[in-house]
């Protein structure tokens, strides 16, 4: 057993050894020679030789052109294009005069260059004399990997050359070689042929490749009327772009056919116009602003080695993606610095629940050196007027600068299909708007991604169904967030910090006298309890709909449709309620400072399968004093109204919150 063990290993470290010699055989030889002053590739295929020169500088996406015969014949043109980023190729299939074989080989070529040089899916043909019987035979096969054809004095009818049963001299020698090669048995048989390159053109022009002949117009060798002239004719009266060039300057020799070409430069541009080229990546500097900058944060990050990074949000902050990546980075970017990461991201939260929970959510845990704000999905979302969104963002950079004037901030405009319609029709939106007149007063970075991923879907560098998929985006698309997001702080962090200090922002007089920069939550346990209300230490839904995080297994102020009346007495110019929104929302009612009654729905759009954490605010641009203790109160009863999809009239209320 022993022995048929070791002589299996035996066996097989011989099969594969074998493989290994085998595979290295099959790898063709190259050698390289400089052409045109370009490198030049040679190396064998299929028993043929073949050619591969590079550019210098290659385009993006590999453009090339495939030249059929005659690889040194007039490379004027070809000498521009790889000065220009292409690749040439060529591979001798000579005396096969554009045949099925012929054809088969140049297939197996063009998959060898793919994959092997990764060169561009669509190519331009070159067919020079004998050459456009072969460009014309794979072109019509597939009309798909075509960008476009240049033909020089191209045959086009092997009947005309090399038969010689027209005008043209012909070549007897060539003819029976290409009788052979067809297997015809006889002229007749080749001359009944119906498949010559001016055959069945109609895909070839369905799918618009554009052709372009330079030609002899007293070439005897291969009269253009019995090829080219045939061959445009048919191929515009089939909608197929054609240019022709008369070549008439300078010496004819070989009876017409060996001509000067007076304008390399045009057949040149007619392929570069022609080739489709992927456009350049766009460059995130496009969509961003530094305004400010972020020099405070590098400095205690590089100097005092400690930082501590919030990020404030709705659901695409909480879930993770671009956040964590922007955490990576900075413990790479700065090694030996001690972080403290604060992820203050809630789903559904825009920019107003953001302000009023900074001071418990994230101030809490001691001033801030960088903060990423986003809510510009949210705040659009659910609907939060302007003057909302301005006292909110506003409220956010008051409030981090008032605890520590040298916090670095920088605001984050995600993507959502509304906002990609919009800039898609040449308008900024609103949300966007409000939150940028925020971040232009007071000198706050801002990345415009919206923007970025709707420019960046246009130039065809993606999709939004296969690729982004979602306003929570998927991996793709959250890279492409962290990409814009480093390529700011990349630029704000450049150079060195030596001898340099954190100074204070500059904190200009508020857009809105209003605006929620004193913001704080109020624990519902401050509110005194009355009939028909009660606190539950430990809610929890029992109809099985969704919750969310901090929402559930917590102390909830809860009024399940009964008469009674809470009171709150407060100092401050802004009120308002933060509850679990579900299927069973009512309708409150609430009075300040013994004003007239008012109603508000609590029940949203996404009310009817989630417990939906959601902000109310009740009462704003209140009066304060010149102390700021003018006292208010707000009074909060259920209403006997119901709207009409809510099962019930329940008010769960998590927070009140203050501006205070």
């Amino acid at each position: 057993m022993r022995k048929l063990i070791v002589y299996s290993i035996l066996v097989l470290l011989f099969i594969g050894s074998y493989q290994e010699k085998a595979t290295a055989q099959d790898q063709p030889k190259t050698k390289t020679s400089v052409w045109q002053g370009f490198e030049r590739v040679e190396f064998p295929f299929e028993g043929m030789i073949a050619y591969l020169v590079k550019p210098a500088k290659p385009l993006a996406g590999n453009p090339w052109l495939w030249k059929a015969m005659f690889f040194d014949w007039h490379a004027d043109m070809d000498s521009i294009l790889l000065s220009e980023g292409f690749y040439v190729a060529y591979v001798d299939a000579v005396d096969m005069f554009g045949s099925p074989r012929a054809v088969g080989i140049w297939d197996r070529f063009y998959d060898f260059l793919r994959a092997n040089y990764h060169l561009n899916e669509k190519v331009s043909l070159e067919g020079v004399s004998r050459g456009g019987l072969y460009a014309y035979s794979w072109a019509k096969k597939h009309p798909e990997r075509i960008n476009a054809i240049y033909g020089e004095a191209p045959v086009c009818d092997f009947k005309s050359w090399p038969g010689g049963f027209g005008k043209g001299v012909g070549s007897k020698g060539d003819w029976n070689l290409l009788k052979k090669e067809f297997g015809f048995k006889s002229d007749e048989e080749a001359k009944a042929y119906t498949d010559l390159a001016y055959d069945n053109l109609d895909k070839l022009a369905a799918a618009k490749v554009p052709l372009i002949h330079m030609i002899g117009l007293e070439d005897k060798v291969v009269p253009p009327e019995e090829n080219t002239f045939i061959l445009f004719e048919r191929y515009k009266k089939l909608g197929g772009p054609a240019m022709l060039v008369p070549c008439t300057l300078g010496k004819q020799d070989l009876m017409g056919h060996h001509f000067p070409i007076e304008t390399p430069r045009i057949a040149a541009n007619f392929i570069i116009c022609s080739t489709v080229l992927p456009k350049p990546i766009l460059d995130p500097s496009d969509f961003y602003e530094l305004r400010g900058g972020l020099r405070n944060s590098l400095i205690r990050f590089e100097r005092d080695k400690k930082g501590r990074v919030a990020f404030l949000g709705g659901s695409i902050t909480w879930g993770g993606g671009w956040r964590d990546s922007i955490c990576n980075y900075l413990k790479k970017r700065f090694p030996s610095t001690e972080f403290e990461f604060i992820n203050a991201g809630v789903p559904s939260m825009g920019s107003t629940p953001a302000a009023f929970r900074m001071e418990q959510d994230i101030l809490s845990h001691g001033s801030v050196d960088l903060l990423f704000e986003e809510a510009a999905v949210n705040d659009d979302t659910n609907e939060f007027p302007t003057v909302e969104q301005i006292r909110a963002m506003e409220g956010i950079v008051r409030h981090t600068l008032a605890n520590n004037p040298k916090a670095d901030i920088v605001f984050m405009h995600f993507a959502d299909p509304g906002k990609i319609e919009m800039y898609r029709k040449g308008q900024v939106p609103q949300v966007i708007q409000n939150h940028e007149r925020v971040a232009i007063h007071y000198q706050v970075p801002s990345i415009n991604l919206a923007k970025e991923v709707t420019e960046r879907i246009d130039a065809g560098e993606f999709t939004w169904e296969r690729d982004f998929k979602d306003l929570h985006p998927s991996p793709f698309g959250q890279h492409i967030y962290f990409r814009s997001m480093k390529a700011l702080m990349e630029k704000a962090w450049r150079g060195s910090v030596a001898g340099e200090a954190p100074v204070d922002h500059y904190v200009p007089a508020p857009l809105d006298n209003a605006s929620y920069g004193t913001g704080a939550i109020i624990d519902i346990h401050q509110i005194k309890a009355a009939k028909g209300w009660m606190i539950d230490e430990s809610w929890q839904p029992g109809d099985g709909k969704g919750t969310r995080e901090n929402y559930t297994d917590v102390p909830m102020l809860v009024n399940e449709g009964n008469p009674g009346t809470v009171k709150y007495r407060f100092a401050g110019n802004a009120v308002g309620i933060a509850v679990a929104a579900g299927p069973d929302a009512g309708i409150v009612e609430y009075s300040i400072d013994g004003g007239p009654w008012q109603q508000r729905d609590l029940f949203t759009a996404w009310s009817a399968g989630l417990h939906l954490p959601w902000f109310y605010t009740l009462g704003t641009g209140l009066a304060v004093g010149a102390k700021s203790d003018a006292t208010h109160e707000i009074q909060i009863r259920m209403s006997a109204d119901k709207n009409p999809k809510s099962n019930g009239r329940v008010c769960r209320i998590r927070y009140l919150y203050v501006n205070r």
